[in-house]
């Protein structure tokens, strides 16, 4: 569907977090009209309409939009404004018209092929690169906050080891090493060391890891395959941390972890946890403009 702007433009919303809810303040200062399932605190009510289940929500609407949280493997939306579950099944995606755009973190299966056999537009936010490099900021700063908060020492003048140096690892890297720390790009790619050699760090091949990671007191995986597998934590120091902020479910062994007497944490969602203001600006950046076809 062609629009030019989104006042009274339908648009549904399935649940969400704080980044949701400051998604849902741009939206109605769009002057559009939204159908969310459930109350969302801090939102008033005469504002939007409020419903009580998929089944509410009208065949007409021109987007939907599931949390950036996605669904659980039975496809029960994750974060919902209500206490009753919200599942996503092909009888909804049927009853929505051809041509509907519908945003989630990232899609199961099911929804991808529900999506393409019922002509639905399905955008993977999580999946686009103006949403990962934006969020890439906030997920670094929140993994500083973490390392910050659960050592006893400073990243100032201690080694970072940042495991492959995509949007989130080099947005990480350039921060530690602004902060002091002593920063090992961690890449198997030619172009990210020469970022990384531009840029100050120390570079390291993963076939080289073993022999490097000793020396690590800080560890930061972004790579969402298993890299941090038992053999490899064997050579991390005790008194090292681990934090891992990879996709689910990470790359990082965590059960050798805590065989080893490793301290190592999942770090996931972290935008929506430490900046949810800001990752909800990105959303509403970013979800008004696909929706009215801007590119």
């Amino acid at each position: 569907m062609n629009t030019e702007t989104l006042v009274n433009q339908k648009i549904a919303l399935l649940g969400g977090d704080d980044r949701e809810i400051e998604l849902i303040s741009i939206l109605l200062d769009q002057e559009a009209a939204l159908q969310i399932i459930g109350q969302p605190p801090g939102i008033d009510s005469e504002s939007i309409e409020v419903v009580a289940s998929l089944e509410e929500i009208d065949d007409d609407v021109i987007a939907v939009i599931a949390p950036m949280t996605g669904t659980d493997e039975k496809l029960q939306v994750k974060k919902t404004f209500t206490n009753k579950e919200v599942i996503l099944t092909e009888e909804f995606f049927s009853s929505l018209k051809a041509g509907t755009k519908f945003f989630i973190g990232f899609a199961k299966p099911e929804i991808k092929d529900w999506t393409h056999k019922h002509g639905i537009e399905l955008t993977e936010l999580a999946a686009l690169d103006e949403v990962a490099i934006l969020n890439a900021i906030p997920t670094a700063e929140g993994a500083i906050e973490i390392a910050m908060g659960e050592m006893p020492i400073t990243l100032h003048s201690n080694n970072s080891f940042v495991l492959g140096l995509g949007r989130v690892g080099f947005s990480l890297a350039r921060m530690l090493k602004g902060m002091g720390s002593k920063v090992y790009g961690v890449a198997r790619k030619h172009k990210d060391f020469a970022r990384a050699l531009d840029m100050g760090f120390e570079q390291v091949a993963f076939k080289d890891l073993e022999q490097e990671i000793s020396k690590a007191d800080f560890i930061f995986n972004t790579v969402p395959v298993l890299i941090l597998d038992e053999e490899l934590l064997q050579h991390v120091k005790k008194d090292a941390i681990i934090i891992d902020l990879a996709s689910y479910p990470g790359g990082t062994d965590f059960e050798a972890a805590k065989r080893l007497g490793l301290k190592a944490e999942l770090a996931l969602g972290l935008p929506g946890k430490v900046a949810p203001k800001s990752a909800g600006q990105i959303l509403g950046k970013v979800i008004p403009r696909i929706i009215l076809n801007e590119g």
